[in-house]
């Protein structure tokens, strides 16, 4: 994925992820949840993006980047 389009669709997918899991944060932290959530969703979902095209990256990509908030907030935020 070229950078541009994973720094925007990860953009996308950190805002509303963390509009999902009401997590407060700045727009560099945001952007970079969405670009990590992206990273994991591809891996765990290559799949879906496949059969589904854009639609399934980007399902993926705000999966991942929940997974990555919930892991945050489970094991690294005390």
């Amino acid at each position: 994925m070229p950078i541009a389009a994973l720094i925007i669709i990860g953009a996308a997918a950190g805002f509303l992820a963390t509009r999902l899991m009401r997590l407060d944060t700045n727009v560099v932290t945001t952007i970079g949840i969405g670009i990590i959530g992206a990273i994991i969703g591809g891996v765990i979902l290559r799949f879906v993006a496949a059969v589904f095209g854009m639609l399934g990256g980007f399902v993926g990509a705000v999966l991942g980047a929940v997974l990555l908030i919930w892991l945050w907030q489970t094991y690294w935020r005390r």
